[in-house]
């Protein structure tokens, strides 16, 4: 308990600085969190890292999260970032044919998933930011308000698992706690800041924020199960890995502007 606490300070006092300062450096951070992340779910496959196939994810990644302002740089190679991604498949493609399926059709896969996974989600970290600090807060706070009650809810009241095969220690009355808990955070949005969402309108979005960032979190904890890893990485000390912690905001960072919130 006490390194995850002092990982958490040291991580909040690096992180938070910069996502209130906006601008490049945020964009800078979500690079080198989602390149992280994507050498997490390569490590996790047993995928090399240093090799043909590696660099063109990280390609596909950087492409992906290339910001709106930035776009006239793809401009220069007449490609979107849709063609790039197809051209990225074809690549892929060849080199299994290269190496006689010792990359397989499997990898071709897991590598586009992975890649458009993080770099969708790091993507909509700092495009969130851009619309306002406000809503990178809202999305921390139902978090957090989510983990917590499950955690603590879970823990009193949990008597039905949610789903054993996946996450044994999860319950169902934690995650009803949970999505309680954030619903409580997102009234104070509300009545204490100039969000923009009525009541109703607010509460809805955050039941529904608060039920996917449980469902990115199960995700995650399927991929580990899946690879039998306990953690994603171990770059944070206590508490695992990049995707380890960023789990469920990769989920409700993308569903923030599919809900219009933004």
């Amino acid at each position: 308990m006490k390194q995850r606490i002092i990982t958490a300070v040291i991580a909040a006092a690096l992180f938070l600085p910069i996502v209130i300062y906006g601008g490049v450096p945020i964009i800078i951070l979500a690079y080198l969190l989602a390149t992280v992340g994507l050498y997490e779910f390569l490590k996790m496959r047993k995928l090399e890292v240093l090799s043909v196939p590696g660099a063109i994810s990280f390609l596909v990644l950087w492409v992906t999260m290339l910001p709106q302002e930035y776009q006239h740089i793809l401009n220069v190679f007449y490609f979107s970032k849709t063609e790039l991604a197809i051209m990225a498949v074809f690549l892929y493609l060849i080199y299994t044919v290269a190496t006689k399926n010792r990359f397989t059709f499997d990898d071709v896969a897991f590598s586009v998933f992975a890649a458009l996974y993080v770099g969708i989600g790091f993507y909509s970290f700092y495009e969130t930011r851009h619309n306002g600090l406000l809503y990178i807060f809202y999305s921390l706070f139902i978090i957090w308000a989510t983990d917590s009650g499950a955690y603590f809810v879970g823990k009193a009241m949990g008597k039905n698992k949610l789903w054993p095969e996946i996450s044994p220690n999860k319950t169902v009355e934690g995650s009803v706690g949970g999505v309680v808990c954030a619903i409580a955070v997102a009234a104070l949005f509300i009545l204490l800041t100039d969000i923009h969402a009525s009541f109703w309108q607010l509460v809805g979005i955050t039941a529904l924020l608060s039920i996917f960032g449980q469902l990115g979190d199960l995700v995650e904890s399927a991929f580990k199960r899946h690879y039998n890893v306990k953690d994603s990485g171990s770059i944070l000390p206590g508490h695992g890995g990049i995707l380890d912690r960023f789990d469920s905001l990769l989920f409700v960072w993308p569903l923030l502007h599919f809900f219009h919130l933004l």
